[in-house]
């Protein structure tokens, strides 16, 4: 950041504690000026205090939806850049997100990284420097990461994450067994 620079000023609305809490100090980490907000309820009222020029929103919320968050937070300020995330993506909700007017909509785990990439390519001339920059994950180790997110909300329940994966519990034993793929 340029000296005598004001820091950019990001709201990051996750309901998963630990998650936020390390969006938020990465985020200080790269000069920005950071808040977290576990609910709807709690963003807009931080919005209105912080007026922040870049949100991060979860999709599922305790107390509404982060679409409609969306809406809300760009009707208070029609210039704040918004990133939506989630661990249950889908074409329709990201052209959703898009429509209400998100900048960006990424699948969870996203680190600080892919966060920064999305809020840089809403200000730069078609996304194309940081498009050329962001490695995308293989196939292989999006659905890894999927599997990992079912069973940790599962609470390691390896029957109940193989219902909800519609896949045999012995065939994801034998993806668990397997070591993580590289990215």
């Amino acid at each position: 950041m340029p000296p005598g620079e004001a820091p950019s000023r990001v709201l990051v609305i996750d309901d998963d504690e630990r998650f936020r809490e390390r969006l938020v100090r990465a985020f200080v980490r790269h000069g920005f000026e950071a808040r977290g907000a576990a609910s709807a309820r709690e963003a807009l009222d931080a919005a209105r205090d912080f007026r922040p020029g870049y949100a991060v929103i979860d999709l599922r919320l305790p107390d509404g939806s982060g679409l409609e968050l969306v809406r809300e937070l760009k009707a208070m300020d029609a210039s704040t850049t918004v990133v939506v995330l989630t661990g249950y993506g889908s074409i329709a909700t990201a052209v959703e997100a898009v429509r209400r007017g998100a900048t960006h909509y990424l699948a969870k785990p996203a680190d600080v990284d892919d966060i920064l990439l999305a809020f840089a390519g809403a200000t730069l001339p078609s996304g194309q420097e940081a498009a050329l920059t962001h490695e995308v994950p293989s196939l292989a180790r999006a659905e890894w990461e999927h599997i990992q997110r079912v069973l940790a909300d599962c609470g390691g329940n390896i029957s109940q994450a193989a219902r909800l994966l519609r896949i045999q519990r012995r065939s994801l034993q034998r993806k668990l067994a397997k070591y993580p793929v590289a990215k």
